[in-house]
C-alpha cells in the first residue's frame, strides 16, 4: 500500500478518547460490541456497557472492528531498508563470528519508509534483529513503529540475542576461509562463546564476593552472560529440522531461554518443542524456496505446529516479506488449516509474550498501552484494511479513501 506523510505534528492525545459502537476483539477474551476508553496512554475501560465520560472525544466506529496493534517479532526495519542496497544496510557486522555485543538500537533509522508500511498494516510493535550472517549476530530491540527517534520508540532493549545456524553463517565464513565453514563449526563457535561467558560470570561473581580487583568488562561476554542468567532470550535462527534439533541441544546444554526464529521445518519436532515450551516464530511464509533449507516452506506449517501445542508467532522478516503482509500470511495460514483464533494470537499476544511485553501490549485489557487499530472488518479477510492506528493513545495513521493511501503523521514534525 502507498503511504503519504502529513506535515502536521503529533496531535496531543485527548484527555479521554472513547471509541464507541465498535466490534471489539480483545484477543485474550471474548469479542463484544461496545466501547473502549483510552486515557493517559493506556486503556482505561472497555466493555459492552462502558459509559462515555463527559467531555471525552468520541470516535464512532459504526460497527467496524477494533483490535490491539499487531506485533511482528522478527524484522530488520530501519537496519535494512527495501531497495537501497549496501549504502544503508547495517544489519550484519560480519567481521567476526561472535558479535554478541553489537546492538540493533544503534543502527535503526526510524525514517525507513518501512515503518509507514507497518502502520498501514496495523502493526504497532516490531522486534528489530541483527542479521543471520554470523553464528552470534547481536542484540535485538523491541520498539513501537512510530516516533521521532529510536530512543523514545523503545519498549525493551535488549529483547534478546540473535544467533544463526544453517546456511547463512556457513556461507559467509566459507568465503572468508575461516571458521565456521560447516554446521558443526557453527555449533562449535557458539559453544566456545558460551563457555567463555560461563568463565566470565564466575570471575565476576568471585570478584564481587571477595572484593578483589574488578574484572575487565567485555561487551560480547556481558550480553552472553545475560542470556545464561535467563534475563533475555536466545533468538535462534534455524530452518531445517536438524538445525532445530541443534538449537534444542545447545539450549539444553547451557540452560538458556530458547526462541526458535523461522522454524521452516520445525513441525517434525513439534512434540519436543511443545514439551520444552519453546515458542516458534515462523516465517517468512510468502517467499520462494530460494535455498536448500527452505525446501519445506509451506503455509500449512504454522497449523501443524499449533496443532501439536507449540506456541507460534508469525513473522515477515521484513524486508524479506514486506511488513504490511503480516496479517495476509496469517490469513493464508488459516486457509491451510491454522485455527483463526490462534492466527490472531500469532500476530498479537504470542509475540508480545516472546518479547517479554505481554503486560503492556498484544491484547485489549485495562491498563495496557493504548495501541489500538480500527479495521474496516475482520483483518483475516484480505479485503479489509486498517483505517486508524493509535499508539499510546495518539493517532498516528488514518486511511484516506479518496487517495487510497495511508496517511501517517510526520515523525519529523515535532522537531523540524
Amino acid at each position: 500500500m502507498d503511504t503519504i506523510i502529513t506535515e502536521e505534528p503529533f496531535a496531543p492525545p485527548a484527555a479521554v478518547l472513547a471509541i464507541t459502537n465498535a466490534h471489539v476483539v480483545p484477543v485474550t477474551a471474548e469479542a463484544f460490541n461496545g466501547t473502549v476508553l483510552l486515557e493517559g496512554g493506556r486503556i482505561s475501560a472497555l466493555g459492552p456497557d462502558v459509559q462515555v465520560p463527559p467531555g471525552a472525544e468520541v470516535v464512532d466506529a459504526a460497527g467496524q472492528w477494533l483490535l490491539p496493534g499487531f506485533v511482528d517479532a522478527h524484522v530488520h526495519l530501519g537496519m535494512h531498508p527495501e531497495g537501497e542496497g549496501s549504502a544503508t544496510s547495517d544489519v550484519n557486522e560480519m567481521t567476526n563470528p561472535v558479535m554478541a555485543g553489537v546492538r540493533a538500537v544503534d543502527a535503526v533509522d526510524p525514517m525507513d519508509p518501512g515503518f509507514d508500511e507497518a502502520l498501514a498494516g496495523g502493526i504497532t510493535t516490531v522486534n528489530v534483529n541483527p542479521g543471520s550472517g554470523n553464528p552470534i549476530g547481536g542484540q535485538a530491540v523491541a520498539i513501537h513503529t512510530h516516533g521521532r527517534y529510536i530512543d523514545e520508540m523503545v519498549l525493551r532493549e535488549p529483547s534478546g540475542v540473535k544467533s544463526a545456524l544453517g546456511e547463512n553463517p556457513k556461507r559467509v565464513y566459507q568465503e572468508k576461509d575461516r571458521t565456521p565453514s560447516t554446521r558443526l563449526g557453527t555449533a562449535l563457535v557458539i559453544r566456545e562463546a558460551f563457555l567463555k561467558a560461563r568463565h566470565y560470570l564466575r570471575r565476576l561473581e568471585q570478584a564481587e564476593a571477595s572484593g578483589g580487583e574488578p574484572v575487565a568488562r567485555d561487551p560480547h561476554l556481558e550480553a552472553l552472560a545475560r542470556v545464561l542468567r535467563r534475563e533475555i532470550p536466545w533468538r535462534q535462527h534455524c530452518h531445517r529440522t536438524d538445525d532445530v534439533a541443534t538449537a534444542l541441544r545447545l539450549a539444553e546444554e547451557f540452560g538458556y531461554e530458547l526462541v526458535v526464529d523461522h522454524g521452516t521445518e520445525a513441525h517434525p519436532l513439534a512434540d519436543v518443542l511443545a514439551e520444552r515450551e519453546v515458542p516458534v516464530l515462523i516465517g517468512p511464509l510468502f517467499t520462494s524456496k530460494s535455498k536448500v533449507e527452505l525446501r519445506g516452506r509451506n503455509m500449512a506449517n504454522p497449523g501443524k505446529l499449533a496443532a501439536r501445542g507449540v506456541e507460534i508467532s508469525i513473522i515477515t522478516d521484513h524486508p524479506v516479506v514486506p511488513i504490511s503482509f503480516l496479517v495476509t500470511q496469517a490469513t493464508l495460514s488459516v486457509k491451510e488449516g491454522l485455527d483463526p483464533q490462534i492466527a490472531l494470537r500469532a500476530i498479537t499476544i504470542n509475540p508480545a509474550k516472546v518479547l517479554g511485553l505481554a503486560e503492556r501490549i498484544g491484547s485489549l485489557e485495562e491498563g495496557k498501552d493504548a495501541d489500538v487499530v480500527l479495521w474496516s472488518g475482520d483483518p483475516l479477510d484480505v479485503m479489509q484494511r486498517a483505517l486508524r492506528v493509535w499508539i499510546g493513545g495518539r493517532q498516528v495513521m488514518e486511511y484516506d479513501a479518496g487517495s487510497r493511501r495511508a496517511v501517517v503523521v510526520d515523525r519529523r514534525a515535532d522537531w523540524a
